[in-house]
């Protein structure tokens, strides 16, 4: 029985070494693949790395290899027990750093200088028996022969090594605790404060103070096993707030991001070994061969658990995540999430129903205008006989006059057309969002009652989609100006989430980080789609740029009005010399800006005068707003080192 219950426990321990080597592993790649530019992740990075390496060692030699692989594993094992100490110091000073208590290069030096000695324990335990000494056992409840350690006469040393260095680093994280700024930050560090011991508590070769061999008795086990379940604990723990450093995005989003890697990553990996480890042993299952039984068991663990996550992942959310009003919020998200479609969707709609249309009437052709710009645009249509956009622009007014005197959903005659308004669903609206033309089947409306009946539903239908398409357009608008300001904000709180008040500096040049330029590239896009009025302009960060405020100072002008010129003038900036021309490559650009901004015409009118396609348009229109945004920077730039106000920057980015 002791035997049974000590082949269980090895089985046991050799499952939850495989845990901790795939969360670690999962942890390494997840704060890499996040924050690469942030020091936390990086220096996280190299403790997780000495965790992960450290425990694959032990996964190894629970694969029975030979003597002499054996015993290489153990010495090539000290990779990660050496370099864990100066790992943990190396952390501990990069969450002191975040707090604004930089190293004025004695913490870098020691940290150098810690380096080099994990390196001398490497190289001791790997070409001397100074530090270790590899040992061949007999365990009583298992056969065969297994290797074990014993002290050298350096382990002593490398103790008080090891407890100093942890002992320096809780000592760091605790100052850096105290030197945070909110409650939320404070308890963050507080977790890391005492989630950092996880890889001492893990790591730390115990089995040199109670002898060689000891880990395989019946002690010895229940005690490693209960030590691995620590450790995953505890690398769970330790990865909630580590995920927070270096994040732009709200927390929210970094619960929900960590819950979902978890559960399908990391979570799934244990599974699919686990079933491996446990169904390895036996000959047959079912009476079928376990070789043949094994991958469809595996794949049969996977799928489960997905759906279990599938179900589950709201669940947990609802309880983990959103809490109190926010739950609330998060359903609002989702349904409309999973209500807004894109534009072609809409058109596709549209499209559906005409063709539905022209089937039933046995006609050939019908389309749809939308009349919610100025301009009229057939936005979707089916058949030949479509009126050009030029008929449709001289005829707009004396249209909107017919259907306005039409009496509601009576077909009316334009041209060789019956046409029906489309009224929308809002409130207070009067005027037609658009109409719906059909191609004539004779001279007059010649359609019965089930005729009219079934017309209607199809005109219903098409209002609904038209007037969600119109309440979408003011949805997508409205966030492309206030998108950039939120993105503004997730960085502020990333730079001031942790560190301490600084006095105000004198004035510098604007930063030229990738990240900023591409949020003030965002915001001059957004301002340029709303020249004519909209948060992308009203409530732009650029307000506070210097060289709106020295404008808006001269001329006694609204922000508004200022930002407005000034975006004018970086226009005309890149007017080239000489007679306009439109079909001129040097001449694009300004054509551009000028067309698809100052004036306000569409990406498919502009397309037609400029003589390329609309995805064409699009590129080199990014580059147009990209050539305003550099010349901006510019003028501020060459402001702000004039003299000017030195909290300008501080207010744009944050």
């Amino acid at each position: 029985m002791e035997n049974i219950f000590a082949q269980l426990l090895a089985l046991l321990n050799e499952t939850l070494a495989s845990a901790i080597v795939i969360i670690a592993a999962s942890m390494l790649l997840y704060n890499l693949t996040r924050n690469l530019r942030d020091r936390v992740a990086r220096t996280s990075a190299l403790l997780l790395g000495c965790v992960t390496f450290t425990y694959l060692c032990d996964v190894l030699v629970a694969l029975d290899p030979s003597a002499g692989t054996y015993r290489s594993i153990l010495r090539m094992q000290w990779i990660g027990i050496a370099f864990l100490p100066v790992s943990m110091i190396h952390l501990s000073d990069a969450l002191l750093a975040t707090t604004g208590l930089s190293s004025r290069g004695r913490r870098r030096r020691v940290i150098r200088i810690l380096y080099l000695v994990s390196a001398l324990f490497v190289l001791a335990a790997a070409f001397t028996d100074s530090l270790i000494i590899p040992t061949s056992i007999n365990p009583e409840y298992f056969t065969g022969v297994y290797f074990s350690v014993q002290a050298g006469p350096l382990f002593a040393v490398y103790c008080i090594y090891f407890i100093i260095a942890t002992i320096f680093a809780f000592v760091n994280v605790g100052r850096a605790r105290q030197r945070c700024l909110t409650r939320d930050t404070r308890r963050r560090m507080g977790y890391l404060q005492f989630a950092l011991l996880t890889p001492a508590i893990g790591i730390f070769p115990f089995s040199l103070l109670i002898g060689a061999g000891q880990e395989y008795s019946l002690l010895g086990l229940v005690l490693v096993n209960l030590a691995n379940l620590v450790v995953i604990l505890l690398l769970a723990f330790l990865s909630y707030p580590l995920s927070f450093f270096g994040s732009d995005v709200p927390d929210r989003v970094v619960k929900t991001d960590l819950l979902r890697f978890f559960l399908r990553g990391p979570m799934t990996g244990v599974l699919a070994l686990a079933t491996i480890l446990y169904f390895t042993p036996a000959t047959r299952i079912l009476g079928i061969p376990v070789q043949g039984f094994l991958p469809f068991a595996v794949v049969a663990v996977v799928l489960l658990w997905q759906w279990f996550i599938a179900l589950a992942l709201p669940v947990l959310e609802r309880r983990l995540v959103f809490t109190g009003e926010d739950q609330e919020q998060f359903v609002r998200l989702q349904e409309l999430s999973e209500r807004l479609l894109t534009r072609e969707d809409y058109v596709q709609l549209l499209e559906a129903t005409l063709a539905s249309i022209c089937e039933y009437l046995r006609v050939s052709t019908a389309f749809i205008v939308s009349l919610i710009e100025p301009e009229p645009e057939i936005i979707a249509g089916i058949g030949p006989l479509r009126p050009s956009t030029t008929s449709l622009k001289i005829e707009a007014d004396a249209l909107r006059e017919l259907l306005n005197n039409a009496e509601e959903a009576q077909l009316i005659i334009w041209q060789s057309f019956w046409v029906t308004p489309l009224k929308g669903r809002l409130e207070g609206q009067s005027l037609p969002i658009g109409i719906l033309a059909i191609q004539a089947r004779a001279v007059m409306i010649d359609l019965s009652e089930d005729d009219q009946s079934e017309l209607a539903k199809f005109v219903y239908r098409a209002d609904q989609t038209l007037d969600d398409l119109m309440v979408q357009t003011e949805i997508l608008a409205a966030l492309e100006g206030l998108l950039p300001q939120m993105q503004l904000t997730a960085k502020a709180r990333e730079q001031i989430e942790y560190l301490p008040p600084r006095t105000v500096q004198p004035a510098l040049p604007m930063p030229e980080d990738e990240k900023v330029r591409s949020l003030f590239n965002e915001q001059i896009r957004a301002a340029l789609r709303h020249y004519w009025g909209g948060p992308g302009l009203t409530n732009s960060r650029l307000l506070d740029l210097t060289i709106v405020r020295n404008a808006m100072n001269d001329h006694l002008d609204s922000p508004t009005t200022t930002l407005r010129a000034l975006l004018v003038k970086a226009i005309e900036l890149q007017r080239p010399v000489g007679e306009r021309k439109l079909h001129s490559p040097e001449w694009t650009l300004y054509n551009i800006l000028e067309l698809r901004f100052i004036k306000g015409e569409k990406v498919k009118d502009v397309g037609q005068k400029l003589a390329m396609s609309d995805a064409d348009l699009y590129r080199k229109q990014r580059l147009a707003i990209d050539a305003v945004a550099d010349t901006l920077w510019e003028m501020e730039n060459k402001v702000r080192l004039g003299g000017s106000d030195s909290a300008t920057q501080e207010n744009f980015l944050g």
